[in-house]
């Protein structure tokens, strides 16, 4: 009798050539970050310098206070309009999008293909479209001027379903789906109890995309909210940097706070990815 003996992947390590252009990339995409917490941190003198300042000053707490203080923006307001914004879309597309992606992967209805083609098929139609008509439509409902008019386009996106029904399609085994149903398990315990430990890598990726996504969005919210006291931080940044003469400083310490929640985020986020895909791993 053969026996075979499988040795386990050895770990590959890459040439000095790698980690310098790894390392070379990580310094050309952080610098503007740098640079902006450089000129966040000084007066209005380092704006205009030539060579660019790279050093960072001690202005950071007084141009913060600037930015927190002017009763024109509201800048602590439209943070938490931005968070409670991007954590509600954030949620409810993990939600209807993966209950959309197990349905489209894994369940037999009549038209199945030929909706998910049109979810398809919605992704090659650009925003810019269907502004004005979504906007007669919040007009119509009553909530323009109001958070409901930036949540309620972006409960659901053509995206995440494609993305989660991909996942759902490879990660969950038909086997698993089937012998679940032989125990007596109902479409939404499937969902619930199978699908969802099984999915945790993709719901992280895809949770981080819609949040980052959301707080960034500074289209729709500028055209809806248009007026109120009361907008979204991109919406607070343009307000920031409008007017006859622009203090940048104060602009690039508004926009330094609106991005470390999502560096933060970015952050815990890579760990959080690791660890579902190690919990939702199949074992055999």
């Amino acid at each position: 009798m053969t026996t075979f003996v499988t040795r386990a992947p050895q770990e590959t390590r890459g040439s000095w050539k790698t980690y310098l252009g790894l390392v070379l990339v990580l310094v050309f995409s952080a610098f503007p970050v740098y640079w902006m917490f450089v000129i966040a941190t000084s007066t209005d003198a380092a704006v205009s310098q030539i060579p660019p300042s790279v050093i960072p000053g001690g202005e950071l707490m007084n141009n913060l206070r600037e930015v927190f203080t002017m009763n024109e923006v509201y800048f602590t307001a439209s943070l938490i309009n931005s968070f409670i914004v991007s954590s509600v879309i954030t949620l409810s597309t993990l939600f209807f999008c993966s209950l959309a992606g197990f349905a489209f992967a894994k369940l037999h209805f009549p038209a199945r293909n030929a909706l998910m083609f049109v979810v398809i098929l919605t992704l090659t139609v650009p925003n810019q479209l269907g502004v004005v008509a979504l906007y007669i439509l919040m007009g119509k409902l009553g909530w323009n001027g109001t958070l409901l008019a930036v949540i309620a386009p972006g409960l659901v996106s053509a995206f995440g379903v494609f993305y989660m029904r991909q996942f759902i399609a490879h990660a969950v085994p038909d086997e698993l789906v089937e012998a679940a149903r032989i125990d007596g398990a109902m479409t939404l315990r499937v969902y619930w109890s199978i699908v969802l430990p099984a999915i945790r890598p993709a719901l992280a990726v895809l949770g981080l995309l819609t949040f980052v996504m959301a707080w960034n969005d500074f289209q729709w919210p500028l055209i809806t909210l248009n007026g109120t006291e009361f907008p979204t931080s991109m919406v607070a940044l343009s307000d920031l940097a409008s007017g006859n003469y622009v203090i940048y400083r104060r602009v690039l310490a508004g926009a330094f706070v609106a991005t470390v929640p999502l560096i933060v985020l970015l952050l815990l986020g890579g760990r959080q990815i690791v660890r579902g895909i190690m919990e939702g791993a199949v074992k055999s």
